[in-house]
């Protein structure tokens, strides 16, 4: 089946690009010590296996995994707010990842994330890399929120590219879903928040450091039109 280049790369935040866990967990145990107070903090890794699904499923998952008996409405705002104060106190971008936006400056480069649009792009500016991207796109910039994919149709169309000539770059099932409802084929990175979700639902191909996806690239430069094979590369 003939194929088409690669033009657009669009990529998954939280898990992928950056590790965010301890700072959204410290958020996550402020905002429920300020209203409930005297409930047992979470560990972060249990607040990690909580993060992907947006601000107020974390939110939710939260008080349910705290044993607090409040409306995720009220919790929200003061969850953000707490966020807000520390969104850049131990975020820091993967291993690789700057190496990698550099090796791909000659691609039109986005993130969708179900992370708050103005928080995504507050993080990735505070970490030097927001001018990498064309577009960078979070909960409330698009409808929905992923794996529904209307956001990354969106995205693909006021970018100028197609479903084929995207790649969507992700760590869990959810970007894996994502990518197939469009049309676009998909790469999983194994160091992300939810590895395990990628062995029920496999991507295109697997790889284990982002540095490899210039390589991955340069070696398969053509995507084809019917996604849905697994290849481990690196």
């Amino acid at each position: 089946m003939r194929g088409v280049s690669t033009a657009l790369v669009v990529f998954d935040l939280d898990g992928t690009l950056v590790d965010s866990s301890r700072d959204l967990a410290a958020a996550t145990n402020a905002a429920i010590a300020t209203l409930a107070p005297g409930a047992a903090p979470l560990p972060t890794e249990v607040v990690r296996s909580f993060i992907g699904d947006g601000a107020a499923l974390l939110v939710s998952r939260s008080l349910a995994g705290a044993g607090v008996d409040l409306p995720v409405e009220r919790v929200l705002p003061v969850f953000l707010d707490c966020y807000r104060q520390r969104l850049l106190d131990t975020t820091r971008l993967y291993p690789g990842v700057l190496e990698a936006l550099d090796r791909l400056r000659d691609r039109t480069l986005a993130v969708l994330t179900n992370k708050p649009g103005d928080l995504s792009r507050s993080i990735l500016s505070g970490l030097g890399v927001g001018d990498r991207f064309a577009r960078v796109w979070g909960g409330g910039d698009f409808p929905g929120r992923k794996p529904d994919p209307a956001g990354l149709r969106l995205l693909i169309d006021e970018l100028g590219a197609t479903p084929p000539q995207t790649l969507l770059v992700g760590d869990s099932a959810v970007d894996v879903r994502t990518g197939r409802a469009a049309g676009v084929r998909t790469v999983g990175v194994t160091y992300g928040l939810s590895p395990q979700s990628l062995t029920e639902e496999p991507p295109d191909h697997l790889i284990d450091d982002l540095r490899e996806l210039a390589g991955l690239l340069d070696r398969t430069p053509t995507v084809l039109t019917s996604p849905g094979i697994l290849a481990k590369d690196g």
